[in-house]
């Protein structure tokens, strides 16, 4: 069986594999959702169920009090009826009291560095060639072993073939019941639909019998709650700001829109890179065909198979950022500390996206290097080649303003809250910059692939996944069209101050109501930093007792400090000999570069003289540095005329050079020494000026501990002075407390006594209802 053949058709289980899990991640999702819906819809019914029940009591209770009511309406107007014949000149209306008033050479350089880059990259270039060499003999023979274990997974394929058909089978019935399910779940919900409906009517008759009995109770609340301090406007500035529901409701709301945006964001972002390291394995060299990758592109593919690894944890932060929101906390910059986390996660994908740029441009250039690459689809891609950083760029200024924005919930921020309104005005026009890179992007890069289509090398393979990168690009453009928009036309609410308003504000005479005074936001920030430092974790200490411990062990034993003192010993001796090593081998480097100078040259020289002696001249061995310049020149005639070959002359040039080594080593020795010299002095200096800096603070610490003991002693009285306080206040806590509890018992007697009061004059106002009614009836006949 060809090789050919077997990679169709893992091809094909792979595309077959990639098609299942597809589904079957659909349908989780789809079921997850299902069940999600189905407990959201159990909840509602579980709670309209309770409000029924509650507007049901309601009802009975008002039914009940209007039936009392009716009663007691009949019986005042039979006595009304009787107290007008009798008392008419008597009655007399109370007097309603007001109502309150409610108040973000150097070319030179530059060339030099590009130079050494080209000399390292040639180096690269010749060992990626041997290694290339090596890898493609090594192939050959995995290849053979391949064809031979080709026949093996065709039996291994068939059975994986047959398992894909079960799965299938039972996904079909596990979609079936799901259908099922899903009808039973569409009848649950228009009988909870038309529960609501029935609900909602109740709920409107209720809501008018409240809305009457509200205003009883409004009523009420005019005629006896005295004190209110939303009178008078300069007064009401100083109370405390309650917390706006509206701001948060909001802000949760705008939050989760932008939580959709981000959650599309990342899956374009991870769909384009996923297609795009697939587009690499196939262009410009096919992998599935046996073709090695270049080493720039198998590394690009390397790092693009990373991509999720950075692109979920984004999504997954500001998911957990929204959902740790609460209706009943107002949320600001100031106490959104969730944002950091995704700051922090989005820094990380920048920085990937910084590291993938370099071999993406490579991997470009490679393409324009191809043979079949014409001129057009070279400028076409030099094109997207220019367009690459400008995304990264991009990135990292969004980077950039995020990270300012998440630094305003923390406690060291060092930028003031008067630039948070630039910071998100930057950020929205990083967005709209982002858009329009990546439309630019998506342009270059569909031009490309539409030139590239026409070589007769495209295969279908490169089309499809061109095709596929092409749309990811697209979903790109329009999600950050979406996004941009969207942060623009909320600049302001961002912007915005935190949603605070002032007590009674619905009160007052002005449409915009009152400010707070500066002395609350004040106390509101004094109160946040305070309960910030209360939730900074405590510094790592030792113990009280260790410390003690250890403390009295150094002081008191004499055999540690013996210990200590042997060690220091041993560590000094052992660091001298190390010096005296290192200076030995420094030594003998310089050595060995004086020698490697010397035989640099000699080989050099011999090269000439060898190139002389294939160009068949006459060899004229040159003489040692040192001689040549000496020498007249009338004995380097001489030197040049004759054949030097005799060993006298060798032995004196060999004597020549050792002398001259001798030389060289002494002078290098002297300057070695007199170099230690000079930084054992420096030493010794700095070691003294250290010793009278720790003499001098030794004396400071003593003077510290001297008045650390006196504090010690006035702390200490001052800790008695305390506690005696306290057990004062106890005291003085316990005599409040039973002074208030007898008072109290002497309130319940009193209002005993005056319910006892109030029957006995409602009982003598029925006997006098019943006398008047007697009376009555006595003149009528």
């Amino acid at each position: 069986m060809a090789s050919g053949d077997i990679q169709n058709k893992y091809q094909r289980l792979a595309q077959e594999y990639a098609k299942m899990k597809s589904q079957h991640s659909v349908l989780k999702k789809a079921v997850i959702d299902e069940q999600s819906k189905v407990a959201e819809l159990t909840e509602s019914v579980k709670l309209k169920d309770l409000s029924i029940r509650k507007f049901e009591q309601e009802i009975d209770s008002l039914t009940f009090r209007n039936q009392q009511l009716a009663k007691r309406v009949t019986v005042l107007q039979d006595e009304l009826d009787s107290a007008a014949v009798k008392k008419k000149n008597k009655t007399k209306g109370p007097v309603e009291p007001a109502p309150v008033v409610a108040d973000t050479s150097v070319f030179g350089e530059d060339l030099q560095k590009k130079i050494q880059e080209n000399e390292r990259l040639h180096m690269q270039v010749h060992q990626e060639t041997e290694e290339h060499r090596q890898v493609v003999a090594s192939l050959q023979v995995r290849l053979e072993q391949l064809e031979k274990e080709a026949g093996q997974h065709q039996s291994v394929l068939d059975s994986i073939h047959l398992n894909h058909k079960a799965l299938v089978d039972k996904l079909q019935q596990e979609k079936a019941m799901l259908e099922v399910k899903l009808q039973k779940q569409e009848t649950d919900v228009r009988d909870s639909k038309r529960i609501a409906d029935h609900c909602q009517q109740q709920l409107k008759r209720v809501h008018v019998d409240l809305s009457s009995r509200l205003d009883d109770s409004t009523k009420v609340i005019q005629e006896k709650v005295i004190f209110n301090d939303t009178k008078y406007q300069e007064l009401n500035v100083l109370n405390v700001p309650t917390h706006d529901r509206k701001h948060q409701v909001k802000a949760k709301d705008l939050i989760g829109q932008a939580l959709g945006y981000i959650g599309d964001l990342v899956s374009g972002m991870s769909n384009y890179l996923t297609y795009a390291e697939q587009r690499s394995q196939i262009f410009p060299m096919d992998s599935s065909t046996g073709e090695p990758l270049s080493p720039v592109n198998r590394r690009l593919c390397q790092y693009l198979h990373e991509n999720a690894s950075h692109l979920r944890p984004i999504e997954q932060s500001f998911r957990s950022f929204h959902e740790g929101l609460r209706e009943d906390a107002l949320t600001t910059l100031e106490t959104a500390t969730g944002i950091q986390d995704f700051s922090e996660k989005f820094h990380s994908f920048v920085a990937y996206m910084e590291k993938l740029l370099p071999y993406q441009l490579r991997s470009l250039e490679e393409e324009c290097a191809v043979s079949t690459c014409s001129a057009t689809l070279e400028a076409r891609n030099m094109e997207l080649h220019a367009s690459l950083p400008k995304l990264t760029a991009t990135l990292s200024k969004l980077d950039n303003y995020l990270s300012l924005i998440a630094a305003a919930s923390k406690s060291s921020r060092e930028h003031p809250r008067t630039n948070q309104a630039a910071f998100f005005t930057q950020m929205a026009a990083g967005l709209n910059q982002l858009h329009e890179v990546l439309k630019e992007i998506s342009k270059h890069y569909n031009t490309k692939v539409s030139l590239e289509h026409q070589l007769p090398t495209a295969t279908q393979k490169l089309k499809t996944t061109d095709e596929c990168v092409v749309s990811s690009l697209v979903a790109l453009v329009s999600c950050t069209g979406k996004l941009a928009p969207f942060f623009s036309s909320h600049l302001e609410f961002f912007v915005s101050r935190a949603g605070y308003r002032t007590r009674g504000v619905s009160l007052c005479r002005d449409t915009d109501g009152p400010v707070s005074s500066p002395v609350v936001t004040d106390l509101r920030d004094r109160a946040t930093s305070y309960v910030s430092r209360l939730k900074r974790p405590c510094p790592e200490s030792v113990p009280y007792k260790t410390a003690v411990l250890n403390r009295r062990t150094l002081l008191s034993s004499t055999e540690s400090r013996e210990g200590l003192a042997q060690q220091l010993t041993t560590a000094q001796e052992k660091m001298r000999g190390l010096e005296q090593e290192k200076e030995h081998w420094m030594l003998e480097a310089q050595l060995l570069q004086v020698r490697l100078e010397k035989e640099t040259k000699r080989v050099s020289q011999l090269e000439v003289e060898l190139r002389q002696l294939q160009a068949g001249q006459v060899v004229t061995p040159a003489p040692p540095v040192e001689a040549t310049q000496t020498a007249s020149p009338g004995d380097r005639k001489s030197v040049g005329s004759d054949v030097e070959t005799s060993l006298l002359g060798k032995l004196e040039s060999s004597i020549a050079d050792e002398s001259s080594e001798s030389e060289t080593r002494e002078q290098l020795i002297k300057a070695h020494f007199t170099g230690r010299v000079t930084e054992l002095t420096t030493q010794l200096q700095l070691a003294d000026s250290k010793a009278v800096n720790f003499h001098s603070e030794c004396r400071a610490l003593q003077q510290r501990l001297g008045l650390a003991e006196k504090a010690k002693e006035k702390f200490q009285e001052e800790l008695q002075t305390a506690q005696q306080k306290i057990a004062q206040l106890q005291d003085e806590l316990t005599t409040t407390t039973s002074n208030y509890e007898s008072q109290l018992s002497m309130m319940s007697e009193h209002l005993c006594s005056m319910n006892d009061k109030l029957t006995q004059q409602r009982d003598e106002i029925d006997a006098l209802k019943l006398s008047n009614k007697g009376s009555k009836k006595g003149k009528g006949r």
